[in-house]
């Protein structure tokens, strides 16, 4: 093999909590346990197919492990094997690919982490399987990534949401409304799951469990039979109704998956107003979820995910993803990492979670 001097970096998709903590691990761990150069891609895959890149030494990461986003920028609607250009006036797309691994040449660039999400890790496989000695990191707030027990700003994000939930009960309580919350996820329930438990939520709506909108009512109606004049509805964006459809907020054509969930939050207020007769309130909690410090988890985690992806460049481990499996930061294909993780709907917490009372309209 050959020897690694130099090593690339790029954070794509979207932003989350916890990126700059993997960028300086990165850095700190090459430089001090291998003597080895950093570049920092900007921009993600943008940058490396219009070689936009900057070297990266311990100054270049001092005092960014508390701060969210990324100081190397990124985006997702850049992907180098369908790159969006404009060609007489209309859309079109390329494969810039090649470009992008004459860059990495250029540089002289041994290896390469990408740190991303499914659409990040599926574009580093393609260019695994083009030659580019390419390792993984799982990040994503959605924690729906496979091989790994948890994803860097999944604890953020669900922080975030629980931060909100325990704000909503207090103006719940007090009005006697239902309070809904829709949060990120995609097609996964992760964050509704855990925000909606440790936030104390009365139903929890996620897409892998579609729910009867008739069985949230009564459950809503029995708790005001109870006593229990309030609700708190926690919904993940790609939840819906048995029968129905994910609710599409628009569609990003330059973007890897196009489609932009959205607005269920809107759309079960509207009927649960008129079966419950009770005032309803929606919070869309957004892109809040993905912004501010990193948790203390979440940057634990990344810097052992950063430390861990340059130990996978130096050993050879190329078209791998590093995976947490608790105690141990792994090595795993990427083409095991980058299939889906849904929440499982017999799996123990949600069991636990209807044993404590919660529904989930199922």
């Amino acid at each position: 093999m050959k020897a690694i001097k130099r090593i690339g970096v790029l954070t794509g998709g979207g932003d989350c909590p916890g990126l700059n903590a993997v960028i300086r691990a990165v850095v700190k761990t090459a430089i001090r346990r291998y003597n080895v150069e950093v570049v920092g891609i900007i921009n993600g895959f943008h940058g490396l197919v219009n070689d936009v890149m900057v070297p990266l030494n311990e100054e270049s990461v001092a005092g960014i492990v508390h701060r969210g986003g990324t100081i190397l920028g990124t985006t997702n609607r850049d992907n180098p094997f369908r790159y969006a250009v404009e060609k007489d006036g209309e859309l079109a797309f390329e494969d810039r690919s090649e470009q992008c691994i004459q860059n990495l040449r250029k540089h002289n660039i041994d290896g390469l982490i990408v740190i991303g999400g499914d659409g990040s890790l599926n574009i580093a496989h393609q260019f695994h399987a083009k030659g580019v000695p390419v390792v993984g990191v799982p990040k994503t707030i959605d924690n729906d990534l496979s091989s790994t027990d948890y994803t860097f700003g999944f604890d953020s994000a669900v922080t975030t949401a629980t931060e909100a939930i325990d704000k909503l009960h207090t103006t719940a309580e007090s009005h006697h409304r239902i309070m809904i919350l829709e949060v990120m996820g995609r097609y996964a329930g992760w964050i509704a799951l855990y925000s909606g438990v440790a936030g104390g939520a009365d139903v929890i709506l996620i897409p892998e469990i579609p729910f009867d909108l008739g069985k949230v009512c009564d459950h809503i109606r029995a708790r005001n039979e109870r006593g229990r004049k309030f609700s708190i509805v926690v919904i993940a964006e790609g939840a819906s109704e048995k029968g129905g459809e994910m609710v599409v907020q628009q569609r990003v054509e330059k973007s890897h998956d196009p489609i932009r969930l959205g607005g269920i939050g809107q759309e079960i207020a509207h009927k649960l107003e008129l079966c419950t007769q009770m005032e309803t309130r929606v919070t869309v909690l957004g892109h809040v979820q993905r912004g501010g410090s990193p948790t203390s988890a979440d940057r634990i985690l990344s810097t052992r995910y950063g430390s861990s992806a340059v130990d996978a460049v130096m050993a050879g481990y190329f078209g791998h993803m590093v995976a947490l499996r608790t105690p141990k930061i792994v090595p795993v294909p990427l083409t095991e990492a980058i299939e889906m993780k849904k929440v499982n709907p017999q799996g123990q917490l949600v069991q636990a979670a209807k044993a404590v009372g919660i529904s989930f309209g199922d």
